[in-house]
């Protein structure tokens, strides 16, 4: 739909005022398009932007530019347009990091006020691991006391960084490792709890806040634990 909004817009609003552009200057219509593609690019999909902005510079040459139903370059309509899609397009973009931001907060918000009232450590891990859920994208996560490193799995360290087999994985590249649970061990003062164990889903590749976001959730759960149920030691 945006697609097809970038291509008839632009067109449309230049084919109603061919009986009227002798009576106005078209100055006014290169600013009413201009209105045109912006709404179309606030949507923040660059392709129909960009779509309008070439659509309306083709179409204002076209009908409303001297001479008449002639191709001239409308450059600075065009240009003006695919600027305001790339604004558009970064706001957007910003946009979806500051709401997953603060999402992140709310996630760890809750994961302390579960801590702080005393909730059960069963609630706490369970609520913590739907949390990892959502962030790092995994099919399954669950909590596991007094295990590390039970049957060799991947390891998301404190720094965000994943290891394979003792060795680095290129997260960012790769996503979390497939073929394998991810294991994110769980302390509290210094006392080791559990850990969480995570299967990743077909579309886990988080980021490195992502990771570190995970890492703080389970340092809370850590906390939680270390006062009043301590494991063991790794």
């Amino acid at each position: 739909m945006a697609v097809l909004a970038g291509l008839a817009a632009p067109l449309a609003l230049p084919a109603l005022l061919v009986p009227f552009r002798g009576s106005f200057p078209n100055t006014d219509a290169a600013l009413a398009l201009i209105l045109v593609v912006v709404a179309v690019a606030a949507n923040g999909y660059r392709l129909a932007g960009i779509l309008a902005a070439v659509s309306a510079a083709v179409w204002f040459d076209f009908f409303l530019t001297r001479p008449y139903e002639h191709f001239t370059i409308a450059i600075l309509l065009l240009v003006i347009g695919v600027a305001v899609t790339e604004i558009a397009v970064w706001g957007r973009r910003q946009h979806a990091v500051a709401s997953r931001r603060a999402g992140y907060l709310d996630g760890i918000n809750a994961a302390a006020e579960a801590a702080a009232s005393g909730s059960s450590p069963s609630a706490l891990t369970e609520q913590v691991a739907g949390q990892l859920t959502r962030v790092l994208s995994l099919a399954a996560c669950r909590f596991q006391y007094g295990a590390a490193g039970l049957g060799r799995p991947a390891r998301l360290r404190h720094d965000g960084t994943v290891l394979v087999a003792d060795r680095p994985w290129d997260t960012d590249a790769n996503g979390l490792p497939r073929g394998t649970d991810t294991e994110l061990l769980v302390e509290g003062g210094g006392i080791f709890q559990g850990r969480f164990l995570m299967t990743p889903g077909p579309d886990a590749g988080p980021t490195l806040e992502q990771r570190l976001l995970a890492v703080a959730l389970a340092d809370q759960v850590g906390a939680a634990l270390a006062a009043g149920h301590p494991v063991g030691r790794e």
